[in-house]
């Protein structure tokens, strides 16, 4: 039986300096590990920030302060969302440090999970987005 993975700290967002894309970093832990590991995760800005934002949110428009809150707020939520995906597909289970990509090419395949999600959430992300943005 898979253990649960503990997070222990999340940093970011990063701006991926040779790609375009954003990642954030997690330290983890389980239980049977005697030290953390770090997992980094990077969403693509066009193929998954932009894809939330535009064609499943329809967010637009705003001040330059409140465009950076949207994409901060809905970065994290694709990172957090990726990373609960890259665990149910036991990409943790060794003790190494991971770095999960986008969710394009080689991950391509896992793009539809993410889709699925952003869709169920999207009526929440929309409401969360009016009250604490106001956009």
């Amino acid at each position: 039986m898979e253990t649960l993975v503990t997070i222990l700290n999340v940093s970011g967002p990063y701006r991926e300096p040779r790609e375009p894309a954003f990642s954030y970093d997690y330290s983890i832990q389980r239980p049977n590990w005697p030290t953390p590991q770090g997992v980094r995760v990077k969403i693509s800005i066009a193929d998954e920030l932009e894809y939330l934002k535009g064609k499943v949110l329809g967010v637009s428009g705003g001040s330059p302060g409140q465009q950076l809150l949207v994409t901060r707020m809905l970065s994290r939520r694709i990172a957090d969302r990726k990373f609960q995906i890259a665990s149910e597909e036991g990409m943790f289970s060794e003790r190494r440090d991971v770095m999960i990509g986008p969710f394009t090419g080689d991950l391509g395949h896992l793009f539809a999970r993410l889709e699925i999600w952003m869709n169920e959430t999207r009526s929440v992300m929309r409401e969360e987005i009016r009250e604490k943005v106001g956009l």
